[in-house]
């Protein structure tokens, strides 16, 4: 198990280029298997989560050939559905949260679709009822093993467009449904849908496809059923996440740093945000400056003068990823900050890392903390810490990059799921990091 050694206190300046965005990719890469038709997808993060599902979908038949850094060409015609039923398959499957979104494409073009309990981060309940349920408003029969936690959806007959409402506006489970829907026959309708930038750039693949999907980027989706889809290419976003993370890392180490092709035009309330705990950041073209913190940053208040609060929501809201980062930035900021983490209830808990490093917070249930920041008149102290899961490990990172002393953080392959060769791209910018 590898660890990270930081030196901390160490300003750090240059420019940092964001990856590829994990979440649209993992979406992206499970709707290859709806064509038998060849698919070019560009900048793909080179990180463990997507690096397992290239190798799933190599394991499943298919044909994907790396034409260069971040490009493949994927073609799926001739896929092995009868792996889904082997003991490989259910270890598979059952390591990786984003194996689930091949059950919908599955189901769609060959009728049948199956996947274990899937894995990832442990911040809390994450149900897959949306997704089923979904599947079987679309005609799908469902079946479960409780033994082994093995879940099926068969549409022998195919599937059948409906109109459906979403109990909750979950991303994966919309773009789940949406793939399964595409080659459903007639019509069908999907409210409360998530609308993420992600799940547009899905919609839009599609479309490219041959897909016929209108109300991108609403909570409203009209699907029209085709007869097949064709090949396309396509490029992943730059991760929203990861330039969040760079935000904070500049404000809390009082550096210098531009973010390069951020897409500013789908990052939503993320730069707001960020402005709201005091940070400084211009646009520049497309590139976020963010210049060197070095008398701190003022938390605003609202209007009537009472605590900020920051609270994640669905899109356009602000996404939960980046909550554990915001609390983070928070432990300096000049004033306080109200943190509430509605959607898990387990994402908050690694807060006492924080504490042990000198961190004024209270956390007052599984989904509210309460952040007094030290407006860097104190600083942290280094120490030695686990990564629980990717977004807590990047806010432990920040964390000691700005703290005083070397920390060592383990269980770093949390982070490697998310973050692509971060090391080396930190100690480019200044950083004193080892990993061991």
């Amino acid at each position: 198990m590898g660890i990270f050694k930081i030196e901390g206190g160490i300003s750090l300046q240059g420019e940092i280029t964001p990856q590829g965005a994990k979440n649209e990719a993992l979406q992206i890469l499970c709707a290859v298997l709806l064509t038998p038709e060849k698919v070019i997808i560009n900048n793909i993060p080179d990180i463990i989560d997507i690096n397992k599902l290239i190798t799933l979908l190599g394991n499943l038949g298919v044909k994907i050939q790396k034409t260069g850094s971040g490009s493949y060409t994927f073609q799926a015609d001739e896929v092995n559905i009868q792996y889904l039923e082997t003991e490989a398959f259910k270890k598979e499957g059952g390591s990786l949260r984003g194996s689930i979104m091949i059950v919908g494409p599955l189901l769609a073009r060959f009728g049948k679709g199956y996947i274990p309990k899937p894995g990832g981060d442990k911040i809390g309940r994450r149900r897959l009822d949306t997704h089923f349920e979904g599947f079987i408003n679309l005609g799908a029969k469902f079946r479960y093993n409780r033994e082994d936690h093995f879940y099926g959806v068969e549409a022998a007959d195919g599937l059948v467009g409906a109109d459906m409402l979403l109990d909750e506006a979950s991303v994966t489970g919309t773009a789940n449904i949406v793939m399964a829907a595409v080659l459903a026959k007639g019509r069908t309708t999907v409210y409360n849908a998530a609308c993420e930038p992600y799940l547009q750039q899905l919609c839009k693949m599609l479309n490219s496809m041959g897909a016929n999907i209108t109300g991108v980027g609403s909570n409203l989706l009209t699907i029209e059923g085709v007869e097949s889809l064709g090949g396309c290419e396509h490029r992943i976003l730059p991760d929203m996440i990861e330039i969040g993370s760079w935000i904070g890392l500049a404000a809390m180490t009082k550096s210098e740093i531009t973010i390069k092709n951020v897409s500013w035009d789908n990052l939503g309330v993320i730069p707001n945000t960020f402005r709201k705990l005091g940070i400084t950041l211009e646009r520049r073209g497309d590139d976020i400056y963010i210049p060197a913190h070095v008398n701190g940053y003022e938390v605003k208040t609202d209007i009537d003068g009472s605590i900020l609060t920051i609270a994640d929501a669905p899109w356009p809201g602000f996404t939960p990823d980046l909550l554990s980062i915001v609390l983070v930035v928070a432990t300096q900021a000049r004033g306080d900050v109200l943190i509430h983490q509605k959607m898990f209830e387990s994402r908050l808990f690694f807060v006492d890392k924080l504490i042990d490093m000198g961190a004024k917070i209270m956390l007052c249930d599984p989904h509210r903390a309460v952040v007094m920041g030290h407006d860097f008149k104190s600083q942290l102290k280094a120490t030695t810490m686990s990564s629980p899961d990717i977004r807590a490990g990047i806010s432990l990172l920040i964390a000691a990059l700005s703290a005083k002393g070397t920390s060592t953080i383990q269980n770093i392959e949390q982070i490697d799921r998310g973050y692509e060769r971060i090391d080396e791209r930190l100690r480019a910018i200044g950083a004193q990091i080892v990993r061991a």
